[in-house]
């Protein structure tokens, strides 16, 4: 009797330590859902990034053979402009692109 009550209370410390390394241990439930949700994470940057590297391949591959898409691109961002045209820039209307054309702009 005494042997069998030992053996249930072995077993049950056992068990009770088996489900405490499946919840909390190092590699248990929870640390296995804080992975998943890193891994998630990390396969939308992934997807992000090859979004972006895509859109800069398409833009290298115009940039190498349009001389169209070159003269739009300068005159966008670096604000050029042909001969014979005038430059309005509105003070609500500069972006993040034509501030660094104005202050080279100053600097000469």
């Amino acid at each position: 009797m005494f042997v069998r009550r030992l053996v249930l209370a072995v077993s049950l410390f056992l068990n009770m330590v088996l489900v405490y390394n499946f919840i909390w241990g190092e590699r248990g439930a929870i640390a296995y859902k804080e992975l998943r949700l890193r891994c998630d994470s990390l396969e939308e940057r992934i997807r992000q990034v090859r979004e972006s590297n895509l859109e800069l391949s398409k833009e290298i591959r115009l940039l190498q053979s349009e001389e169209k898409y070159i003269e739009k691109t300068i005159r966008k961002r670096l604000n050029f402009v042909r001969n014979n045209e005038i430059l309005y820039i509105f003070p609500g209307e500069i972006n993040s692109n034509s501030v660094g054309a104005l202050s080279n702009e100053a600097k000469n």
